[in-house]
């Protein structure tokens, strides 16, 4: 086993960083001194630049999470529910809030969703339903371990920038946003290393990890095993570009509100909402082509605006709400 030093990085290979982390996820294997000095070597070595660490950090956590049947597709927060009411099946893997102010969870609470704890015992089912959500730290309780050390320490670590690619779904296909362009191919690659037959990883210009409504986003495709790396801009999906200012997150409550406003308002959406609008339309047309639902950009973006006025998207929503709801009550019962 090689350790990691500033003077030789490249001889700390994957495997080594396998037996990192099963050391560091064994109970009471390490000091709490000794999980800081840890977490802040693999970032100054920038460790998670390299994407077969990627790989290997994604196998090591996923092989921890609880289990799930069913493999599905998975994307941003209200893209995925308009993708879902467009006629794919979307898990969504995500948590509350660490950069914003509010997160996918964050919002979904606010709508009135719960989240079932799952069970140790046996894998969970995904419902047989459009839209469903998995909140990460329930599925992954291997990462108590090292959350505080994540909020304390004034830089994102590894286990941060993996938390996209280690939906334990393991679905077919998937759009993950990066916040920083260097970081891009090596996601693509892990993705690919991963198994994933399809997926689109983009940074929009201004260092954003969605699809940009403002202007460029880098994109890299990988399908059938081959990466392609290209730009994306609104014009290609028939839509105009808009200011990031025009479409900022506020709390969830706030979010939560423009959320049904979206959702609810059929064919008359308020023009005040519009930039919004695109901005949903532009991430859910790219999961619509990766999920194979949509020939190009602009048939995505036809089938996304159509999942939004119809009804189906917030149909899709009320759908997983009711299903938590159920779920709830048949807990409640067994205990």
């Amino acid at each position: 086993m090689s350790i990691l030093n500033s003077e030789t990085p490249e001889l700390f290979l994957a495997a080594d960083l396998q037996l990192t982390l099963d050391h560091l996820f064994t109970p009471n294997a390490l000091l709490p001194v000794q999980i800081g000095a840890l977490l802040t070597a693999l970032h100054v070595n920038r460790v998670e630049r390299r994407h077969e660490m990627l790989t290997a950090a994604t196998e090591n956590l996923r092989n921890r999470a609880l289990k799930i049947e069913k493999n599905t597709f998975n994307v941003s927060t209200t893209a995925t529910v308009v993708a879902a009411g467009a006629g794919a099946r979307v898990c969504k893997h995500g948590s509350g809030a660490s950069t914003s102010l509010s997160g996918s969870a964050d919002i979904l609470q606010s709508l009135g969703c719960l989240f079932i704890t799952p069970s140790f015992e046996k894998p969970s089912m995904i419902p047989r339903i459009p839209f469903a959500y998995i909140l990460a730290r329930l599925y992954y309780p291997a990462l108590e371990i090292i959350s505080p050390f994540q909020k304390a320490l004034p830089f994102c670590t590894i286990f941060n920038l993996i938390g996209p690619l280690v939906n334990p779904v393991v679905p077919n296909g998937i759009v993950l946003g990066v916040a920083e362009k260097s970081i891009g191919e090596p996601f693509a690659r892990s993705l690919r290393d991963s198994g994933i037959s399809r997926a689109l990883v983009v940074c929009g210009a201004e260092g954003l990890d969605e699809i940009n409504c403002a202007g460029d986003t880098h994109a890299w495709e990988v399908k059938n095993g081959v990466i392609t790396q290209y730009t994306l801009h609104p014009s290609q999906f028939g839509l105009r570009v808009h200011q990031l200012s025009l479409v900022s997150g506020g709390t969830a409550a706030e979010n939560s509100e423009t959320f049904k406003m979206l959702l609810r308002s059929g064919a008359q959406i308020p023009n005040s909402l519009q930039p919004v609008l695109d901005f949903v339309l532009l991430n859910t047309s790219a999961l619509l082509v990766i999920a194979g639902l949509a020939s190009d950009f602009k048939d995505g973006v036809k089938l996304a605006r159509e999942s939004i006025t119809s009804g189906k998207a917030w149909d899709a929503l009320q759908a997983f709400k009711i299903e938590g709801e159920r779920a709830a009550a048949l807990l409640a019962k067994s205990t």
